[in-house]
């Protein structure tokens, strides 16, 4: 396997990428709407992306490995240590435009990603605060420390007495 077969796997995981931003904000569209129901669907579809992305991955490993020793470079090299290995400025030009791209995308994903996780602990947090104060069961601690079952429920208290 050869640089050509590299350029074409770098392609496909920087397709990956796009595909696994796309997911990401479709579950941040549905999460800043309230559309919890497919929340769980929406995961799913980020789940099987990221398992396909894993796949795609290791397969460029492996072919980093045959452009590396085939270009002088040690057999555990990166993608920017093929770059600058690169025999050819056209082979330098196009691995450092799919180092460029996979970083910037990677970087995307990764904020859209904590953006995400923040409104799912928001909407987490709203869902037990309006359980509570429905009066549902909660953990409690006795005088003694001991951990009992109790209901939470608002408690009006008069200060004014």
């Amino acid at each position: 396997m050869g640089a050509n077969e590299l350029s074409a796997a770098l392609w496909r995981q920087r397709e990956l990428l796009d595909l696994l931003h796309y997911k990401y904000e479709t579950e941040h569209l549905l999460l800043a709407a309230g559309k919890s129901r497919w929340i769980p669907r929406a995961t799913l579809e980020v789940e099987a992306v990221i398992e396909q992305l894993q796949t795609a991955s290791l397969r460029t490993s492996v072919m980093m490995v045959d452009v590396a020793t085939e270009w002088g470079v040690t057999a555990d090299a990166n993608l920017r240590s093929v770059v600058e290995a690169a025999p050819s400025p056209v082979w330098k030009d196009i691995f450092a435009a799919h180092l460029e791209a996979l970083t910037a995308a990677t970087a995307n994903i990764k904020q859209l990603r904590s953006q995400n996780d923040t409104l799912l602990r928001q909407a987490l947090r709203s869902t037990q605060e309006m359980l509570n104060a429905i009066g549902t069961q909660s953990d409690t601690y006795a005088a003694d420390g001991a951990a009992g079952r109790g209901f939470a429920s608002p408690a009006l208290v008069d200060t004014e007495a």
